[in-house]
């Protein structure tokens, strides 16, 4: 290896950007590029940043600057990269920057300022490329971009309009992910139900055979590979509904990542989201008709713009009409180019700390309710970390790292080790977690 090859590598953000992060890293490693974790020791940085929201912004700033004093070379990419000046302005002296999903570009630069190895091995490069999660799961991107226009919300100018991924590439990386040893495929894009959408759901092929760019298609043939497959960032279209009965036979987990955002009518029109409450409500009882096994996953903003009372009331009521199992809140932020700044009528910033902690208690009364009723109760637990005191997990209605967890206490047998399938009964619950004991390894 040379010793003048050697790159750092900084990925912040969503896991879309994660897995941008993983193709520049399997690129890197297979033209021959060390990848290294000191500044010190690297001949040139690549940041990945987010551009999201303010506090995202400041975080990929500061990452940069960092960067900068350590090492000096630095190459910038993701959604802050998107946004014209941004970087350039604060940090000139960067050696370039480009926009997200830009490995290529990104590549470019890398050649540019730090020529690559003689001799690249491509045989270094594991099959499945290289992954920043843990072996046992991973994050499978359908698609970039996005083409709602949701009015608090800037990833379409970021990311651009909906680009889906040709379905026999995006399933035969599933493949090779499970051939790997993956056990749990995260399914994830800007738009998970629009997949295929911009392409009119073209017939691709997988193993020889004809397969649509189509959401239900995709579930069917990722259903089959014997792992577990979780949807995540789900707009709830009418064809959601063709999704739930593979849910209620196993093939994918039963499970439904969907943001909602708010439940009052006026708000919803003016985020420009699907404003139909009641139909949702009616959705969401069908849903569980068909898989009374289901867990619903959704976030919710409090203090947009023009935000009542009477609205956040609506909220809280839906919360407890709609039951869901897992809830995610965020206090309105404005973010620079988003629609929603020039609509008025802000919401003052201690209005909105108010009512995020009141929508977290309410949620909180109905997640410890909905836990406490799996005490007793035997699951199939995938196991993330061992620590002294721990062995923790999770079950299929959690998705890692924004979920609930199930604790083991560790007996010290090393009978388990992260990356297992065991089965747990729980034995006790708090307001976000499970307890529970082993009952069967590696089956």
């Amino acid at each position: 290896m040379s010793d003048h090859a050697k790159v750092g590598f900084i990925s912040l953000g969503c896991p879309k950007a994660l897995v941008d992060s993983e193709n520049i890293l399997t690129q890197l490693k297979a033209e021959g590029y060390e990848v290294v974790n000191e500044y010190s020791s690297a001949d040139i940085v690549i940041v990945n940043t987010c551009g999201f929201i303010d506090s995202a912004v400041e975080e990929s700033l500061g990452a940069i600057g960092e960067a900068l004093q350590e090492n000096g070379k630095v190459i910038v990419t993701g959604c802050l990269g998107a946004k014209d000046g941004v970087i350039t302005t604060k940090y000139p002296n960067v050696l370039g920057v480009t926009g997200p999903h830009a490995t290529a570009e990104v590549m470019d630069l890398v050649h540019h300022h730090l020529p690559k190895p003689h001799d690249p091995f491509i045989d270094l490069v594991p099959d499945a490329g290289v992954k920043l999660t843990p072996r046992h799961y991973a994050y499978l991107k359908i698609s970039e971009g996005c083409n709602n226009t949701c009015t608090f919300c800037i990833i379409p100018d970021m990311r651009g309009k909906l680009d889906s991924y040709p379905i026999g590439d995006v399933l035969n990386q599933a493949q090779k992910l499970v051939t790997a040893g993956c056990k749990e495929l995260l399914v994830i894009s800007q738009d998970t139900s629009a997949y295929g959408v911009d392409i009119k759901y073209r017939t691709g092929f997988f193993n020889g055979k004809p397969v649509k760019t189509k959401m239900l298609d995709l579930c069917q043939e990722l259903g089959r590979l014997g792992v577990w497959v979780r949807l995540h960032y789900v707009y709830p279209y009418p064809h959601v509904d063709e999704i739930i009965p593979l849910m209620a036979e196993g093939k994918i987990l039963p499970y439904l990542d969907i943001p909602f955002q708010h439940a009052s009518h006026r708000i919803l029109k003016a985020m420009k989201r699907p404003a139909n409450v009641g139909n949702v409500l009616e959705r969401i009882a069908k849903w569980r008709h068909i898989c009374p096994d289901l867990a619903i996953r959704s976030t919710f903003i409090v203090g947009f713009p023009g935000e009542t009372e009477e609205d956040f009331q609506e909220l809280l009521d839906f919360l407890t009409e709609a039951q869901l199992e897992k809830v995610g809140c965020f206090k309105y932020s404005a973010v620079e180019g988003a629609k929603a700044n020039n609509l008025g009528d802000p919401v003052p910033e201690e209005v909105k700390e108010e009512r995020y902690h009141r929508f977290m208690q309410h949620q909180l009364e109905i997640s410890r309710s909905k836990l406490a009723n799996r005490i007793g109760k035997t699951y199939d637990v995938l196991i993330d970390e061992i620590n002294r005191k721990y062995i923790v997990g999770r079950t299929k209605y959690d998705a890692p790292e924004i979920d609930g967890l199930v604790y083991i206490k560790n007996n010290g047998l090393n009978q388990v080790a992260v990356g297992d399938m065991v089965q747990v009964q729980i034995t006790g619950s708090d307001d976000y977690d499970l307890y529970g004991k082993l009952c069967k390894v590696n089956f």
